[in-house]
């Protein structure tokens, strides 16, 4: 066995790490009637306001057809808006409402809360260095899952053993 209680690697460490991030963030936010899914949203549109559901499905990294429902469940609670894209009949552009405007602001205080105490007791310098770590390891795996795609796969291990 690769992984059991006896062996925590580092791997397991970090995931194990931001499920409990994610945990802590969605139960912030559940009072204010938000969900981490549709704060990030929201949170592309703090940045450039007016994308499509193309570029935002885009930026998120999922489908645009879970993007699609996750805006409209967004746009249903008054956060968003869609409004066309001039010289583009077809093309709508995604827009923050003033009610969300307010939000933001009150969002940004408790991700920076949890951010702290997330980091509690490290040094500036340890924070550094762990945001110089978690690159290199988000630049590997990106790395590798490159070298995935552009390699043959391998056959599945059923296959091997005939």
């Amino acid at each position: 066995m690769i992984i059991d209680d006896s062996q925590r690697g580092s791997g397991f460490l970090l995931t194990e790490s931001a499920r409990l991030l994610r945990k802590l963030i969605d139960r912030r936010l559940q009072p204010l009637g938000l969900t981490r899914a549709q704060w990030s949203i929201l949170a592309i549109l703090s940045k450039q306001e007016g994308l499509s559901q193309s570029h935002i499905s885009a930026r998120l990294e999922i489908e645009k057809s879970t993007a699609g429902r996750l805006i409209d469940q967004v746009e249903k609670s008054g956060w968003i808006e869609r409004r066309r894209v001039a010289g583009d009949r077809r093309a709508w552009g995604i827009h923050l409402t003033d009610r969300a405007r307010q939000l933001l602001a009150q969002v940004e205080t408790l991700i920076l809360r949890s951010r702290t105490e997330m980091l509690h007791g490290l040094s500036a310098e340890q924070q550094e260095h762990l945001s110089e770590i978690l690159q290199t390891v988000k630049s590997n795996l990106a790395a590798a899952l490159e070298l995935d795609r552009s390699e043959p796969q391998a056959p599945n291990s059923e296959e091997a053993i005939d």
